[in-house]
């Protein structure tokens, strides 16, 4: 039966044809790991992990990142592909695993719908930067425009003998040039205040058009309204038919942004000055190493990088055939998603030295985390550049497709998890996709208003964090102690033909739960109130986002007092699988007798269940 059951599935995978014909496959190997890969692999690489590195040790913040990789990200990341693999089920409907933690995929749903209405704000912002970048000159490379201050200066500038601002004679050394410059953005200092780049005020006075406080919201930017409408009319065309749609697009979306990498790297190490950037990213700074808040850094890193807790790694396995080889899938994924993140260092940090040496300042001072890298501070280099318009396209559009992958795993999450629950809803899956972008555009206008930037650095600061981790460490207890590791890994072992080796037993018996756990106690530690730019917020605005912890993470208990209740008869049975966890399909089913009416394996599979197959010891 093994044999011709092989034969029938590698047919099936030739041919293309789905294996499971009512929720449908992935058409190939490749949608599925490029999917996974553009979900790992997001904006956070390009604008969070270089500064990360730098500001936390240099080239030494690797070994605290690579132990985090090992310890913490690789095995929930397989954890959930072979779960989610194993029974075809989204985020919400795997959960008959063990019912007690049905309000985990609610949670998950909740934390991902939370991000996707923010993180298609940050699309926008590459939508509306692209656009801008159709000029022959870039509308941030100098000063004199509409929405410029007397506080702005451009790189070149100097004061001159008659006390006003001009540029730099070309008779002059580099050294020349940079104690004049000094000299000249002291001057301007003491009588103008803080100064700040044509970039800076691009990105504040007319994108942004930022209001001073959460508490005025202005009103909504109709040009960045209309992008992210744009950017999710994009989403939905390419979600609209399922994978089958995201399952292709990811071809372009996934592999574009490396080769714009390679390009902006082979670009950025002919610019003079890039060396200064390189050094300050790698040079190792080993003293930092013993002090607990860089591993507590590379541990949330990682945490976030891979995407693990979200959901989408759930729902995009879910649409695996039963036999694919997901222990080879996460070990790929996983080491792409850390490799491309120390080369984008690389990449950025080029610029960012050619920065430092065109402006004469320190590289700390040019350096920026989050959107200030993104939208302040490599646009500007990228303004000093010859053919400043054909990188400024490159980059925002690699930043566009960077965004993108993520959304559609985060998008995929929802809809998987409600037309599980709800299999009506398959029908009318089109309908049910349109519905709920229109539903988080609407969501998201509030972060294209003057006070968007407040309400988005709100969003991201507690929607993900706190609950996030919560959701991992009750993930681990559901699947690895209560439903058991010696279940799992016979699971896996009737997928993928083989026992994952002790590495994982170590990891999911109980490291990785006391690595989240010490993650968590240390962001509890090291808590601060939300700030943006050093401000404050209201009191009112830190409750909202308490707020959003507490919607998601309340799932948790919730659904544990429901699925009590409901099975007040029999507690113990709320713990157990249900009759309908296994493999989705009967012929997969027929492999394991714990799952097709027969005798269970061992004495120790499932003790206590009462249902075929797994009768009480």
């Amino acid at each position: 039966m093994g044999k011709d059951l092989g034969n029938s599935t590698e047919k099936l995978s030739i041919d293309g044809e789905d294996e499971n014909k009512e929720r449908g496959n992935w058409s190939g190997k490749l949608d599925f790991l490029l999917s996974c890969i553009g979900y790992a692999v997001g904006l956070g690489n390009v604008w969070r992990f270089p500064y990360l590195a730098y500001d936390n040790g240099g080239g030494a913040f690797l070994i605290p990142y690579v132990i985090m990789l090992l310890f913490c990200g690789l095995p929930l990341f397989f954890m959930e592909l072979a779960v989610a693999q194993f029974c075809s089920k989204g985020a919400i409907s795997i959960w008959i695993v063990s019912p007690l933690f049905t309000g985990l995929g609610y949670a998950m749903c909740i934390i991902s719908g939370l991000v996707c209405i923010y993180y298609n704000v940050i699309i926008c912002w590459a939508i509306f930067y692209l656009f801008a970048s159709f000029t022959s000159k870039l509308p941030w490379e100098s000063c004199g425009n509409a929405w410029n201050t007397a506080a702005c200066i451009e790189g070149e500038m100097v004061i001159g003998p008659d006390g006003n601002l001009t540029k730099a004679a070309d008779n002059v050394t580099y050294e020349e040039i940079c104690a004049a410059r000094n000299a000249s953005m002291m001057m301007m200092s003491n009588t103008t205040g803080s100064l700040k780049t044509p970039s800076e005020e691009y990105w504040e006075n007319f994108v942004l058009d930022i209001s001073p406080s959460i508490e005025e919201t202005g009103t909504i930017r109709w040009q960045l309204a209309l992008c992210l409408l744009l950017a999710w009319v994009v989403i939905f065309l390419c979600l609209c038919k399922g994978i089958k749609s995201s399952g292709k697009v990811v071809y372009f979306t996934a592999t574009f942004p490396y080769i714009v990498l390679v390009i902006l790297l082979i670009r950025g190490v002919t610019l003079p000055g890039y060396w200064k950037g390189i050094e300050y990213y790698v040079t190792p700074k080993w003293d930092l190493l013993l002090n607990a808040k860089i591993w507590g850094k590379a541990a949330v890193q990682i945490f976030y990088s891979l995407g693990p807790g979200f959901g989408g790694l759930h729902a995009m396995a879910s649409y695996n055939r039963f036999k694919n080889n997901c222990y080879r899938d996460a070990v790929i994924v996983a080491l792409i998603n850390c490799g491309t993140s120390v080369f984008a260092g690389f990449v950025i940090f080029s610029v960012i030295g050619f920065m430092s040496h065109s402006l004469c300042v320190p590289v700390e001072d040019v350096a920026a985390s989050g959107p200030g890298l993104a939208f302040v501070a490599y646009p500007a280099g990228i303004a000093m550049m010859p053919i400043a318009p054909l990188w400024s396209c490159l980059f925002f559009l690699m930043l566009f497709t960077l965004g993108l992958d993520s959304q559609f795993a985060m998008m995929e999450t929802i809809i998987t998890a409600a037309t599980d629950e709800f299999p009506k809803l398959r029908s009318k899956k089109t309908w049910f996709t349109l519905a709920l972008c229109i539903s988080f555009f609407i969501l998201g206008l509030p972060c294209v208003c003057n006070s968007g930037m407040w309400w988005l650095n709100l969003m991201d600061w507690y929607s993900a964090g706190f609950s996030l981790m919560l959701v991992a460490l009750f993930e681990i207890v559901a699947l690895m102690w209560v439903y058991g590791i010696n279940n799992f890994l016979n699971d896996i072992k009737m997928m993928i033909g083989f026992r994952p080796n002790p590495y994982w037993m170590v990891t999911w018996g109980g490291l990785t739960f006391l690595t989240i756990l010490g993650i968590l106690v240390y962001s509890f530690i090291d808590y601060g109130a939300v700030t943006y730019n050093g401000m404050a917020y209201p009191f009112w605005g830190e409750l909202l986002g308490w707020g959003m912890v507490l919607c998601s993470f309340i799932m948790i208990p919730l659904f544990m007092v429901i699925k009590l209740f409901q099975h007040r008869n029999d507690c113990r049975s709320v713990i157990r699988p249900t009759e309908e966890w296994g493999p989705a399909l009967p012929r997969y089913r027929a492999l394991d007798p714990r799952y097709s009416g027969g005798i269970p394996m061992t004495n120790t599979e499932y003790p206590g269940q009462k249902n075929p197959g797994f009768d009480a010891i």
